[in-house]
Formats: C-alpha cells, structure tokens, sequence
C-alpha cells in the first residue's frame, strides 16, 4: 500500500476525516512544515498525510506559502502520491462555478517564488521534464471515484497561476484566454514543480468558486470564494476519500522518477 498525501486548499482545512491522527512539525532543509498523519476513518489501514496550505486560519498568503519545506516534508515521512486541492476562478464558461475540475496541464504566471530544488552549487544544473505535470493515472482514479459517488468531474484543464494576493483585472483574464487558459488560481506552481522534482505522482482537483473577472458580473472578493467553497466542499470530501482508498493501491503510474541528485534524498 502507498502513503498518500494530501494538500488542502481554500476551505479544506480540517483533518477529522483521519483517525488516529498525530500533528507533528516537520523540519527540512527549507524551514519547518506542520502535518497531521493518520489513517482514513472510513476503515482499512491506508496511511495519509495531511497539509493544510495556507496555515492555521487561512494565515499565510499564496505567494507566502512555503512549496518546497512542505513538498520535502512529504517526501521525507513516505509520501508517494499526493492530491491537491484548489480554490480557482474560472475563464471557461462550461466550467461555471460548483464545477471540479481534474487540471492536465498549467501556465506560469508567477513572478517571485523559489520555484525549484535545483538552485546549482553541489545539486547541479537539472532540467526537469513536464510534459505531464499531473499524474494521468491518478486522474483517473479520481474520475472514477467521482463517478461512484454520483460526482461528476471534469477531466482536464489548464490552470494558470497568478502571483496573487490580488486578484487579475480582466484584461489579464482575457489575456489567458487567449492562452488556453481554463482556470486561474494562486498556488498551483510552483507546487507541481516541486512535486516532478521529488518524484511525487500529484494530481489537483480545482473547484471553481467565481468566474473571473470581466466575466463574473460582481466584484470578486476572498469572502465568496470561502463561501461557495464552503457550499460544496462536502461534494469534495466525498470525492477524496473514496479516491484516496485508489490512489493507495499499487498500480503502475506513468510519472517520472526523480532526476539528479535530489532523488537521493
């Protein structure tokens, strides 16, 4: 059986879906990361470690978050997996907000965050590959236990990540749109960076809670994502826990093994 991590995102915050749960500070070699480990409630032995992103009561800002103490956190307590959760706007409008989305691919808007493990020095110069930054496998796991639970998921979408705390005006939405762009959130890179440089199988459901603006026709603030998040975030939890009992089997998976010297760790 593998251990499974998961990220929880805007409005994911509470871990009482685990039994047996321990908190426990984790320290690594980029700050500290606190966990809660446990097994899932709903029976059987699989192990999950859950992280909640943004801190205790919503404290650290996307652009804040500290990605690479709290992947290698992952990593070092066994973590082979990890699901992500994500709090997003939407730019397609059959994406409407209430929608969960299995996101594919992702475009790079950030500008200001230590995006990689691989700084040079004794690490080395090292490339690595994201031709698919998200497990396929996993997604469909996902997409499955979505199906059993009578939660439709949509499989696929292309997550651009802005640098946030602000929220984008609609002449950069429209500018995403233009990209290819589905969704638009402010923490999804660097996390699956660092996830393929660790050689984590990550996956992220994004729920869309607004369209974004130019296209939602009220002025977005924070309190309505925390509110529709809110509205549907036991759709969520029902979705993650039959999927998680999956993504702890042992089946093949197409993701990458670490590359360089940072697979050693």
């Amino acid at each position: 059986m593998v251990k499974v991590g998961v990220i929880g995102g805007t409005g994911v915050y509470d871990p009482t879906w685990l039994r047996e749960a321990q908190e426990q500070t984790i320290d690594t070699p980029y700050g500290t990361a606190r966990v809660t480990e446990g097994f899932l409630a709903d029976g059987g032995d699989q192990a999950v470690v859950f992280m909640n992103r943004h801190g205790l009561g919503h404290s650290v800002p996307p652009h804040r978050v500290n990605y690479r103490a709290n992947l290698w956190a992952l990593k070092s307590l066994g973590v082979q997996r990890v699901v992500a959760t994500a709090a997003v706007g939407s730019l397609n409008v059959a994406m409407a907000p209430g929608s969960m989305v299995l996101v594919d691919q992702f475009l790079d808007f950030t500008k200001n965050r230590p995006a990689t493990f691989y700084d040079g020095g004794p690490e080395g110069v090292v490339h690595t590959d994201v031709t698919e930054p998200y497990c396929p496998d996993s997604r469909q796991r996902l997409l499955q236990a979505g199906e059993a639970r009578g939660v439709p998921l949509v499989m696929g979408g292309v997550y651009v990540t802005t640098e946030g705390p602000r929220f984008e005006t609609p002449a950069e939405i429209r500018a995403f749109r233009m990209l290819g762009g589905d969704l638009v959130g402010m923490t999804g890179v660097p996390e699956v960076v660092l996830a393929r440089e660790l050689g984590l199988c990550y996956t992220c459901i994004a729920l869309v809670t607004n369209y974004a603006a130019g296209i939602s026709s009220t002025v977005l603030t924070h309190q309505e994502v925390v509110d529709v998040m809110g509205q549907h975030v036991n759709r969520l939890r029902e979705v993650m826990l039959a999927g998680l009992h999956g993504l702890g089997e042992a089946y093949p998976c197409s993701c990458p093994p670490a590359e360089g010297p940072i697979s050693a760790h």
